[in-house]
């Protein structure tokens, strides 16, 4: 494992390599749309050529405005109206002496009362030609600004950029795609050796903490399947022992049982006691030799093969109200608080009642284990759908909730309702357990 960590290279230091690689690719691709971009605008859109034609166009449409509207060269409300639709233009009014009278420009106009000398020397400069036109109340000297270029030069660095961001972003989420297609193929094929396809190797690839979980998978699977090897080795070795022992105990148990019946029946002084004796050492005998069976059958339960079960018709009411109180009886003995809820419908279900109290003894013994003895136990039955359930359920004691447990009694009841064709359920928290186990209602032909 430790070669592995030093030859593998790191999850994060992949993503910062990517990183790095995304930002110089973008800054590439910004650089070099702001560079063709900046010598398109000045050896094409600022040719002097574009320049004049543009100017042409402002001053053909300040003509057609002029005229429509009936402006005068000092009107500076109509002019500054005009720029106010293009923050792009400037237009400077000069009166037939050559000298500045306005200047209009994103919807605002200045008269040159208002302008600094050095202003209207410089306007002078930067406008260069006069165009000649007739307003209505004579004819005046334009001069035409073009700033278009300042439009062009934002919009080629809002390409750049938003080309530069999505350059970025895409070189990230393509690893990142890749990324989660690898998560994603190792998450499918964990799931499918989850559901018992143990033969289905793990697709190793790449160098990274992800090739190495995927690889800590591949070598759980083989544990697995080595263990189930050794496991079915075991469970054969476990059955022919079990099968021994069931038959070494009850051959000399049933010749002790003989010899205890004829000696309960023979004519010996204190004739009651000596049957009171016997009678009750048949009884535990008898006892040992039922433990012997239940053996036996757990065996089986938890085994493949089928489990015999005495299967009869019962009154659930009768059945269910007898193993709930005594139950109930049974935790009140141990300083339980008990909530009964009785069950008082009338049906029919089918069960061994045996087994079904095994199924209760052992929800009795997790009570006792875990159970908050302050908290209420609750017992109750109830018939929905056809279905006749019966719910224990308790709080949980702090300290107690954190004892390991084997799960033996659960997967023990589990495995008994299988067999009885109900159902049993668990449903837990840190503070609260509830356990149900459920039985088909028989219908009445």
């Amino acid at each position: 494992m430790t070669k592995l960590f030093k030859k593998a290279r790191s999850l994060n230091v992949t993503m910062l390599y990517t990183i790095i690689f995304s930002l110089a690719v973008s800054f590439g691709v910004y650089f070099s749309i702001t560079g063709i971009g900046k010598l398109a605008i000045e050896k094409l859109y600022m040719s002097p050529d574009n320049v004049a034609s543009r100017k042409a166009e402002i001053y053909a449409d300040l003509n057609s405005y002029v005229i429509s509207n009936d402006v005068q060269g000092h009107d500076s409300a109509a002019l500054a109206n005009f720029t106010g639709g293009n923050s792009f233009i400037t237009i400077l009014i000069y009166n037939k002496y050559g000298d500045l009278i306005l200047r209009a420009s994103g919807g605002e106009a200045q008269s040159s009362s208002n302008m600094q000398t050095y202003q209207v020397l410089q306007y002078a400069v930067e406008f260069g030609k006069l165009y000649p036109m007739r307003f209505s109340d004579g004819v005046y000297n334009v001069a035409i600004g073009d700033y278009t270029e300042k439009r062009e030069r934002t919009v080629n660095i809002t390409v750049a950029a938003t080309l530069s961001i999505i350059c970025f972003f895409t070189i990230l989420l393509m690893y990142m795609r890749k990324l989660s297609d690898r998560i994603v193929q190792l998450s499918r094929e964990a799931v499918e050796i989850g559901d018992g396809d143990l033969e289905r190797p793990i697709s190793l690839t790449g160098n990274d903490e992800l090739t190495m979980l995927a690889q800590e998978v591949d070598h759980m699977r083989s544990a697995v399947i080595e263990r189930m090897g050794n496991e079915r080795k075991a469970w054969e070795a476990n059955s022919e022992l079990i099968t021994a022992i069931s038959h070494d105990i009850r051959t000399p148990m049933t010749t002790l049982m003989g010899y205890l019946e004829l000696l309960s029946s023979n004519d010996f002084q204190d004739v009651e006691r000596c049957r009171q004796f016997c009678s009750a050492a048949y009884g535990k005998a008898e006892e040992l030799k039922e433990l012997t069976d239940e053996l036996f059958k757990y065996f089986l339960v938890f085994g493949k093969a089928h489990v015999e079960m005495n299967i009869e018709t019962f009154e659930a009411n009768f059945l269910i109200e007898q193993l709930l109180t005594e139950s109930e009886y049974e935790l009140m003995d141990m300083g339980f608080k008990v909530n009964h809820v009785r069950f008082e419908d009338e049906c029919t279900v089918r069960a061994d009642a045996m087994y079904l109290k095994r199924v209760v003894s052992n929800l009795i013994s997790n009570i006792k284990k875990y159970a908050d003895r302050s908290r209420s136990v609750v017992l109750m039955a109830i018939l929905e759908d056809d279905t006749v359930s019966v719910c224990f359920s308790n709080s949980v004691e702090k300290e107690k909730n954190k004892v390991e447990s084997t799960k033996l009694g659960i997967r023990t009841c589990q495995k008994i309702m299988e067999h009885m064709g109900g159902n049993f359920v668990i449903n837990k928290d840190a503070d609260h357990f509830a356990a149900e186990f459920s039985l088909p209602v028989v219908k009445e032909s």
